[in-house]
This record gives structure tokens, C-alpha cells and sequence, in this order.
């Protein structure tokens, strides 16, 4: 107990400098925590993807349509449980600024295959039986105030026009993890529309979302389903919805590099910072040490010293930090919520920060405790400052 109370006090001996290490690795910890997040949103749609569900889309590119008569023949193929399809639409609500993603999907299968959008039996009858009913996120809903019933029109830009469309569910994701910011509406009022105005668009989707029996089957379906199609005008490539996810994410694999080496020169430079502090602490407690050692004190008491009040400096920041993290990522979520819809603080981003300020307080001990546990009795006496 002696020595933590000893710990303590040099700790806190010169309350300036240590105030502004703790500072300093309090916000090292916060932009550590917010850019690993970042980094943990940019994965979310690949963490949320389930093993047994696979997507189908032209294998020339994503762009091109797929025939809606593709979807019985991937029906028969063995394995599959369920098939659905959609487009993306592309609609803006009133400006460009206000962003979300929108489909138009079979809306009885596509439910089916994701359980984890939650939603009320009423109102999941009721958008099922209406033509121009549409499904919206609980994120959405709430940031634009819409309620059930509600008429919401949006502006096409793939499909050009203005549609009209009636909120009839809201739906909640089964764990924080899922997308709550998505627009879901019927495809077949997409196509029906098609049929009067553009017929050559109509009866073609952009992708088919398809559930198949064991996740251990995942790979001889895909190659199946492609096969199946093999030579014919609109050819498939067909691949877990976890690789379709990674698809999107390699187009910015650069920008996920670099935040990623950003949240780690962060640690390097505050571990420099911190190595500073404790190396002059050190120096001037020389004389300190050298008459710890007089008394019978080992080596070992003296880094003991060291090493605690390095780790307590750095843990108090780190705890300062981890803190502030929550409520800076909800402010920040909020603000960004049109390219990160899903920004939660992770478990393992906290275990992350733990371990950073560990290696930091660490780290920032090993030379200054060398230094004052090497020192001979007579040369550290003979230090003044």
C-alpha cells in the first residue's frame, strides 16, 4: 500500500505537467477511439452480412440488368431456400443533401431473408399490401419526422420522375449493427411504371439476393447458379453477400489504409509525449532513487516506481478518454449519419484503447527506468537536478 501512496504523490508532484499529459493522452485515446470507429462503420454492411445468403448480379458490372425470368431457374438450383430481387433506385428526398439508400425489392421475400429487420405485424401486412407502400429505417423515420401514412415523394435519377410513395412500417435493426437509415418499397410498382413509360427498362432487376440451406454449401451454389447462366446474354457472378460487401470496400481501400496508420502514428506520437514526461521525472528524482537504494531498495522497487506512475498517468487519460468517445461518436455519428448510418463505439475499440495506453505507459518507462535502476549509489547522490 506504501508504494501506491508513493506512486500517487509523484504522480501528481508537478500537477501542471502531469494535467497536461493526462490531457494530451485523453485526446489521443478520443481520436483513437472516433478513427478506429470510423474504420469499424466503413466494415459494418461486411460484419452484418449472413454466411447463407448469396448475391447475383451481371458479371460485366453492377450497372448492367439481370432478366426477372432468371428468378425460377435459380429457384431449382439445389440448396436454395428463397430468392428475392431489387434495384437500386437512386431517389433524392427534396435535396441532394439528404441521402439514404433506396430499393425496390420483392418485398415478401427480401423480409424473409433479412430477419433482422424488425418490424410490427401490422404494419408489415399493411406495406405488403400496398402497391406504393414503402418500408422505412427507424434512423430515417425519426430524422425527417415521418409517421405510418405519411406520403413522401422522391425524385428519381436512374429511374427519372417524381414517385409517390406511402410509409407504411417502420422497421428496427435486431442488434445495433444494422442498418436502420434504408428506403424499401415495392418492385413491382417500379416496374409496373416502367411498363407505361420506359418499356425496354421494365422486367429487369439489378440483383438477386438468394438463401441457400447451410453456409457450407455457399460456394458450390454460386458456381451452380453461374453455370446456369454461362453463354447467355446476361451472364451472373454470383458470391457471398460478405464478398459483394467487400466489393464496395476495396473501391476505397486506400482511404481505409490510411485512417487506419493515422490511429496508430496518433499512439506513436502521445507515446513519444508521454516518454518525455516520465524521462524527466526520472531525471529529477535521480537523487531520490539513489537514497532508495542507500536504504536496501532494489533495482526492481525503484522500476516498480516508475513503471506505476507511468501506467497510472496513462490509465487516467485513458479512462478520460474512453469516456469522452461515446458521446463524441454519437455527435459525430449524428452529423455524418449519410455515409456512416451505422457509428457505434465497439467493444473492441475499447479493448483497443485499453491496450494502446498499456503499451504507451509501457513503453514510456522502459529507458527512464533503466536509467535509475542502473545508476551506482555515489553518481546518483552526486545529482542535483
Amino acid at each position: 500500500m506504501q508504494i501506491l501512496k508513493l506512486i500517487f504523490k509523484n504522480a501528481f508532484r508537478h500537477k501542471l505537467r502531469t494535467f497536461l499529459t493526462i490531457s494530451g493522452i485523453s485526446i489521443a485515446i478520443l481520436a483513437f477511439g472516433l478513427l478506429r470507429t470510423v474504420v469499424d462503420s466503413w466494415y459494418a454492411g461486411v460484419k452484418a452480412s449472413a454466411a447463407n445468403r448469396l448475391v447475383s448480379r451481371n458479371a460485366i458490372s453492377l450497372v448492367f440488368p439481370l432478366p426477372i425470368s432468371y428468378k425460377d431457374k435459380i429457384r431449382q438450383i439445389d440448396g436454395v431456400t428463397n430468392v428475392s430481387y431489387g434495384n437500386w433506385f437512386g431517389g433524392i428526398y427534396i435535396d441532394e443533401k439528404n441521402f439514404f439508400a433506396n430499393f425496390a425489392v420483392e418485398p415478401k421475400s427480401y423480409l424473409e431473408l433479412y430477419p433482422e429487420y424488425v418490424l410490427q405485424p401490422d404494419q408489415q401486412a399493411a406495406f405488403l399490401r400496398d402497391r406504393k407502400g414503402f418500408v422505412a429505417g427507424r434512423k430515417i423515420a425519426d430524422k425527417y419526422n415521418w409517421k405510418p401514412g405519411d406520403t413522401v415523394i422522391l425524385k428519381g435519377t436512374i429511374f427519372p420522375g417524381q414517385w409517390e410513395f406511402v410509409l407504411r412500417a417502420i422497421y428496427k435493426g435486431k442488434t445495433k449493427s444494422i442498418d436502420e437509415t434504408q428506403f424499401i418499397f415495392h418492385w413491382e410498382y417500379l416496374n409496373e411504371t416502367l411498363k407505361k413509360t420506359v418499356a425496354r427498362r421494365a422486367d429487369q432487376v439489378g440483383f438477386y439476393m438468394i438463401g441457400v440451406k447451410s453456409p457450407n454449401i455457399a460456394p458450390e451454389v454460386s458456381r451452380a447458379i453461374d453455370k446456369t447462366f454461362r453463354n447467355s446474354l446476361a451472364e451472373t457472378l454470383t458470391e457471398t453477400e460478405k464478398a459483394f460487401q467487400m466489393s464496395f470496400i476495396s473501391m476505397s481501400e486506400a482511404i481505409v489504409v490510411a485512417i487506419q496508420l493515422v490511429s496508430f502514428v496518433v499512439i506513436i506520437i502521445i507515446m513519444a509525449v508521454m516518454a518525455n514526461t516520465m524521462a524527466m521525472s526520472a531525471r529529477e528524482r535521480i537523487g531520490e532513487y539513489a537514497v532508495f537504494k542507500t536504504l536496501g531498495f532494489g533495482g526492481a522497487y525503484v522500476a516498480a516506481l516508475i513503471f506505476g506512475e507511468s501506467l497510472f498517468i496513462s490509465s487516467v487519460g485513458c479512462v478520460i478518454g474512453t469516456i469522452l468517445t461515446f458521446p463524441a461518436a454519437k455527435a459525430f455519428g449524428a452529423m455524418m449519419s449519410q455515409f456512416f448510418p451505422i457509428f457505434n463505439v465497439s467493444v473492441n475499440t475499447v479493448y483497443l484503447d485499453v491496450a494502446a495506453s498499456v503499451i504507451v505507459g509501457v513503453i514510456a518507462a522502459i529507458i527512464p527506468t533503466y536509467r535509475a535502476a542502473s545508476i551506482r549509489i555515489a553518481d546518483g547522490l552526486r545529482r542535483i537536478g
